[in-house]
């Protein structure tokens, strides 16, 4: 039995959206910054190299340190999430533009392993496919819901970091959402279902394991360690997992989830992210939900929606279950 957070929380990544400015949480780069990765495009440009083999002290990036440093420290102890603008993306190629966005995401921690095959960097566009087992809606155009990244696995990452390449011609609009602020409203209204999100769930894995390995996991939506609230959710992992795993999801759970789910998509809760190219959004994976509505991309493949996620964790090795 999960031990239940009983109090408010107060901290500030307990925001509403409403109550922020439209600013809050961004960071600009400094010109300083700028030209730091300049001259590491260059190198780049200069010298091919596999973008996972590409460290940061292999570059002169001491005002970027300095700025990645007070990312994490928003990302610890602040908002929880942040938006960096921008690195000018008419200025350098996509793959030299993912080299640079690596060097950056990894100053606030290392990037891990996003499939159990072990890919570390993933496109996130529209292959055409629908989701479902195996086929997650990230590589779909349809509309998600507020999940956290890999809930449905071992070992989630810490940050969730995106890359926008380029935007869709329609829709595809990011949000986010504090689950702190989330869990005292439904401390305020429903504190009997707010138990049972803390009990748990069977998720669908997505076939991210052995060929051998069990294909669902149970666990709970929240938990609470005596000093912070983690959550890890995706509604529609939940559902098929129920289905995999042969059982119907009791009468209670369903009624915490779908409460908790009516209360994340309030208008006030969420913040919107309208994604430029060249803007990194960096998400606190255990503590923010985020999601995209559906879209609709130009007929022509390079202007079709692209970002480039990577996953980010201190804990545990490299390895997709670390």
């Amino acid at each position: 039995q999960q031990s239940v957070l009983n109090h408010q929380i107060d901290e500030p990544v307990a925001w509403v959206g409403s109550e922020l400015a439209p600013t809050d949480g961004t960071v600009s780069l400094r010109g300083s910054c700028i030209d730091e990765l300049d001259a590491a495009a260059r190198l780049l440009q200069d010298n091919p190299i596999p973008t996972e083999a590409i460290r940061p002290d292999d570059f002169d990036l001491s005002a970027c340190r300095d700025l990645m440093a007070d990312v994490r420290q928003q990302l610890d102890t602040g908002l929880g999430f942040a938006l960096i603008d921008r690195l000018p993306a008419d200025r350098y190629s996509r793959g030299v533009m993912t080299g640079l966005y690596w060097l950056l995401a990894s100053m606030v921690a290392r990037p891990v392993s996003q499939k159990w095959e072990g890919r570390m960097i993933y496109d996130v566009h529209d292959t055409g496919k629908k989701p479902g087992n195996g086929v997650r809606p990230d590589i779909t155009n349809v509309e998600q819901n507020f999940h956290t990244d890999n809930s449905y696995n071992l070992c989630p990452p810490e940050f969730v970091t995106l890359l926008c390449q380029q935007t869709a011609k329609e829709g595809g609009i990011s949000s986010i959402v504090s689950f702190p602020a989330v869990h005292n409203e439904m401390r305020r209204r429903h504190p009997d279902l707010l138990r049972r999100l803390y009990q748990g769930y069977w998720f669908d894995r997505q076939r991210e394991h052995a060929p051998d390995d069990d294909m669902t996991i149970r666990h709970p939506l929240f938990e609470y360690d005596g000093n912070r609230l983690n959550a890890r959710l995706s509604r529609f992992q939940v559902v098929n997992g129920y289905k995999l795993a042969g059982e119907t999801l009791d009468s209670e759970g369903k009624a915490a989830l779908e409460t908790l789910e009516t209360i994340m998509n309030e208008p006030k809760f969420g913040k919107k992210f309208f994604f430029e190219p060249g803007q990194i959004q960096i998400v606190d994976n255990l503590r923010c939900g985020h999601k995209r509505t559906a879209f609709r991309d130009y007929d022509e493949p390079e202007r079709k929606r692209h970002l480039v996620r990577l996953w980010l964790r201190d804990r545990g090795r490299v390895f997709y279950n670390a």
